[in-house]
C-alpha cells in the first residue's frame, strides 16, 4: 500500500513516540466514573513529529481552498478573505474580551458593533439592524419571525402564505415553513425573471410576504422589483431581500430602494469572512423603521459619548443566539467595509460583474445558455444539449474538472435549468485565471465527444475517486483509512 494512504496509527512504531504521559492518582474519578465506560490503556500511536507534521500536511493537500485556487461555485460568493481582516481580527483586544465584562471595559467592542450596524443600513437602504444571527439561514428564521410578528400584532393572523419564486435558494422554503407558513411557488417568465401576471393572480389577502433574491439565482436582475413590490404592499404584505447576492449590487442600488421591508446579509459571502466548513457565519437583519420594535436584541446605541446596550425593542422576537453574535466574524466584516470605503465597495461590484459577463461571452460558445442576456454575478449554463449528444452530464464536467485543478461548480441548481452548472467568478479572479478556467472548461467538452468514458470515470488524478453518492450518504465510513484510498 502506498505510504501516503496509511493512516497515523500504521505509521506507529514501538519507542518512536516523542511524547510521554503523566502518572496521575485518579482513584478519585474511577469511582464517578462507571467501569464499563473506563479504558485501561490509550492506544495512541506512537510516531516521531516528523511524520506526525508529514501525516497532517498530506492531509492538508487533500482540502482544496479559495487560497488554493479558483473556486467557482455559484451562489455562494466564494469570496478570498483578505489576509489584513484576519491578522487585525486575532488582536487580544478583540480574542481576549468576555461577554460578560461591563460595558466600560468593552467602549471599542461595542462601536464596532454600532458602526458596523450603521454602515450595513447604509449599504442596503434599511433603518435598524441587529447582528445577532450566525448564518444566512438563520437571518432568513429571523426575518420570517418577524414577519410574523407583524401581522400578529396587526390583527392578521390568517395571513400565513409565503410566496417564493422558482429560482429561489433551497433555504427560504425551509426556513418559511419553519415559521409556520405556507409556500407558493411563482414561475419564471421566458427571460428568466418573475412571472408578473401570474404573481398577480397569486398574491391575495392571504399572503404574508415575499422572499426573493435580487439578482437572482439565475444572475440576473429583475427589472419589475418595484412594481413587484406594490403588489405586495397593496395587501399589507412584506417583502423580504435574501442577500445572498448582494455581491452584484453592492454600491451601485438600495434593496430598501427597490421597495423591500427587510433584508438579511450573508457577511461570509459579501463581505469576505470566512465561508465554509460549518461557521462561524453571521447572517444580520435589516428592517425599515416600522418594523425596528421587532428586532431580538441585544442592539448597541450611542448615548453622549459613551456605547451600550438599547433596551428590549417593545415587540422583539425575542434572543437568536447567546450574546452577541460571532463577534470576531463581525469584527472583519467591518474591516472590509472600513478598508474599501463607499468607492471601494462600488467597485468590487462593478468587478464581480464584469468578470462574470465576461466569462459568461466565452463558455456559451461551448455549452447552452438558457437565458442570454447580460448577467449580473453569476451566470447559469446548461449541460443538457451535450448530454443529448454525448451522454456527459453536468456531474461528469463537474467531476472532471477536479483533474484540471479546480473546484466544481454549483450543479443542478436552479432547478428550472436542466444540466445546470451555476459560475460566479467574484471580483478578485484576475482576467488569466477566469482564462485558464475557460479553456478547462472547452477541453473538457472537446473530450467529452472525442472520449466521453475519460469524463465517466472522473476524477482520475484526486486523493479520493468518483464516490457512490447515494451509498455515501445513506453509509458513511469516516473512520477508517480505507476511505481515503483512491481504489475504493
Amino acid at each position: 500500500m502506498d505510504k501516503v494512504e496509511k493512516t497515523i496509527f500504521e505509521f506507529s512504531s514501538k519507542g518512536a513516540g516523542t511524547y510521554k504521559t503523566v502518572e496521575r492518582d485518579l482513584s478519585a474519578f474511577e469511582k464517578r466514573i462507571p467501569a464499563s465506560l473506563r479504558r485501561a490503556d490509550l492506544d495512541f500511536p506512537e510516531v516521531s513529529e516528523p511524520e506526525v507534521l508529514r501525516h497532517y500536511f498530506r492531509l492538508s493537500r487533500k482540502n482544496f481552498s479559495v487560497d488554493e485556487g479558483f473556486y467557482p461555485l455559484g451562489s455562494c460568493t466564494m469570496k478570498y478573505n483578505p489576509k489584513i481582516n484576519e491578522r487585525l481580527a486575532s488582536n487580544p483586544a478583540f480574542t481576549d474580551v468576555h461577554p460578560l465584562m461591563p460595558v466600560e471595559k468593552v467602549q471599542g467592542c461595542l462601536e464596532i458593533m454600532n458602526e458596523l450596524s450603521e454602515y450595513l443600513c447604509e449599504i442596503v437602504g434599511m433603518d435598524s439592524c441587529t447582528l445577532s444571527p450566525v448564518a444566512g439561514s438563520h437571518g432568513e428564521f429571523t426575518g420570517l419571525k418577524i414577519i410574523k410578528e407583524y401581522h400578529k400584532k396587526m390583527g392578521n393572523d390568517h395571513k400565513d402564505v409565503i410566496i417564493l419564486p422558482d429560482s429561489a435558494h433551497g433555504t427560504n422554503p425551509a426556513s418559511a415553513s419553519m415559521c409556520g407558513f405556507k409556500v407558493v411557488e411563482v414561475p419564471s417568465d421566458k427571460d428568466g425573471g418573475i412571472d408578473l401576471e401570474r404573481l398577480k393572480e397569486l398574491v391575495d389577502d392571504n399572503v404574508a410576504g415575499f422572499m426573493v433574491t435580487n439578482p437572482s439565482t439565475l444572475g440576473l436582475y429583475d427589472k419589475n422589483i418595484q412594481e413587484i413590490a406594490k403588489v405586495f404592499h397593496e395587501k399589507d404584505a412584506l417583502l423580504y431581500y435574501d442577500g445572498a447576492n448582494l455581491n452584484a449590487i453592492m454600491g451601485k442600488v438600495k434593496p430598501g430602494d427597490m421597495g423591500f421591508d427587510i433584508v438579511h446579509l450573508n457577511l461570509h459571502k459579501t463581505f469576505s469572512t470566512p465561508h465554509g466548513g460549518g461557521g462561524p457565519g453571521a447572517g444580520p437583519v435589516g428592517v425599515k423603521k416600522r418594523l425596528h420594535s421587532f428586532l431580538p436584541g441585544p442592539l448597541v446605541e450611542k448615548k453622549g459619548e459613551k456605547y451600550v446596550f438599547a433596551d428590549e425593542p417593545v415587540h422583539t422576537i425575542g434572543r437568536l443566539h447567546s450574546f452577541y453574535g460571532n463577534f470576531l466574524i463581525l469584527v472583519r466584516a467591518y474591516i472590509y467595509i472600513r478598508m474599501l470605503g463607499e468607492k471601494g465597495l462600488r467597485k468590487t461590484s462593478e468587478r464581480a460583474v464584469l468578470n462574470a459577463n465576461y466569462m459568461m461571452n466565452k463558455l456559451k460558445k461551448v455549452l447552452k445558455l438558457d437565458y442570454d442576456r447580460t448577467c449580473m454575478h453569476e451566470f447559469v449554463l446548461s449541460a443538457k444539449a451535450l448530454k443529448k449528444e454525448t451522454g456527459v452530464s453536468a456531474m461528469d464536467i463537474a467531476k472532471r474538472l477536479l483533474d484540471f485543478g479546480y473546484h466544481a461548480p454549483t450543479m443542478y441548481f436552479p432547478l428550472i435549468v436542466e444540466e445546470a452548472l451555476m459560475i460566479e467568478p467574484t471580483e478578485t479572479e484576475t482576467k488569466e485565471s477566469i482564462d485558464d478556467f475557460c479553456k478547462a472548461i472547452e477541453k473538457i467538452v472537446e473530450e467529452s465527444r472525442k472520449d466521453p468514458e475519460i469524463l465517466h470515470n472522473a476524477p482520475i488524478n484526486t486523493p479520493v475517486r468518483r464516490v457512490d453518492d447515494v451509498q455515501a450518504a445513506r453509509k458513511p465510513r469516516t473512520n477508517h483509512y480505507l476511505d481515503c484510498r483512491s481504489d475504493v
